[in-house]
């Protein structure tokens, strides 16, 4: 018959299947009871932990930094996002503690963080964990003098995995990706000259000729360019480039866009000024680019007080 001073099994519940344990009391001294239930249901649990360990064959995560896109990108910021394809070989899931990140540039730390707790990776599978971020350009030019528009800058991004894996433990997966990244300027446009194609209250139409100086050190290929052109206080509305054309970097390129628009709309200051009266000019717009590093939206603005001259014609 088994000692009442000793633990017994008094219920072994079914239900749930839970095995239910209940202490009858001992004499023994607390501080010896906790000693014998480390040694007891610790040591246990530890023993199955290896049994289990030693059924399986456990290994580190494999990754890699899959992709560096930069879906937004103009003259303030450019917002990017790292992928990082994380691969696991072990029977359980396994969760990622943390995830470090830093963007430099020749040893200048441009943007970095950490994301805590950033999921799970399946057993025998593969998860991406995509890392969104932002470079102000302002922050970036504040902050370094040699920094300036219009560059394009070596960039190192470094992603640390902080990974718990059972049976190995915490392990630390150390990434880098090398590339260039641009810090966009603004174009310089110029309205070098009007040719008034046919003029007359009814119904003018015209070729603009503008100057478009790539104050980039990359080149663009212009896909669309509008703007509103203001002569003297007169707005006669917008224009669009109907052929795309390419601007090397740091260099000058011409572009001709038609306009048409209906003078007596705008009463008769208008119609002396393009009778030969000249004015300066006023133009706001944007232009949509192609890049190295991706589709760019680039604003521009540009007031003259140059004198614009349009040639005479018959009036209807």
């Amino acid at each position: 018959m088994a000692d009442h001073d000793d633990k017994e099994v008094v219920a072994l519940t079914q239900n749930v299947g839970e095995v239910t344990i209940e202490d009858r009391g001992s004499d023994k001294p607390k501080e010896e009871e906790d000693k014998d239930k480390e040694g007891g249901v610790m040591g246990f649990i530890k023993d199955v932990g290896h049994a289990i360990g030693g059924l399986f064959s456990w290994g580190s995560p494999d990754a890699d930094i899959s992709g560096f896109d930069i879906p937004v990108l103009n003259t303030k910021r450019a917002e990017i996002i790292i992928s990082v394809l994380i691969t696991n070989p072990n029977p359980i899931p396994i969760p990622l503690v943390d995830m470090i990140y830093e963007i430099s540039s020749d040893g200048r730390k441009l943007c970095s963080g950490t994301i805590p707790d950033a999921g799970t990776v399946h057993a025998h599978g593969s998860e991406t964990v995509k890392i969104p971020l932002n470079l102000i350009y302002k922050d970036i030019v504040d902050t370094f003098d040699d920094i300036e528009p219009g560059q394009v800058l070596p960039y190192l991004c470094k992603v640390t995995l902080l990974v718990d894996v059972p049976v190995i433990g915490r392990i630390t997966i150390p990434l880098e990706k090398k590339g260039e990244i641009p810090i966009p300027h603004k174009p310089d446009v110029d309205l070098e000259k009007i040719d008034w194609d046919h003029l007359s209250l009814e119904e003018t139409s015209a070729t603009l000729h503008l100057t478009f100086k790539n104050m980039n050190k990359f080149d663009v290929g212009i896909n669309s360019f509008e703007y509103d052109l203001q002569l003297g206080d007169v707005s006669i509305g917008k224009a669009t480039l109907k052929e795309a054309t390419s601007v090397k970097g740091e260099d000058i390129g011409i572009l001709q866009v038609p306009v048409s628009f209906r003078p007596k709309d705008f009463g008769g200051a208008l119609w002396d000024i393009l009778r030969g009266r000249g004015t300066g000019y006023t133009m706001v717009g944007s232009v949509e680019v192609d890049t190295p590093f991706g589709p760019m939206h680039l604003p521009f603005s540009k007031t003259s007080e140059t004198t614009l001259k349009g040639k005479e014609d018959d009036e209807e």
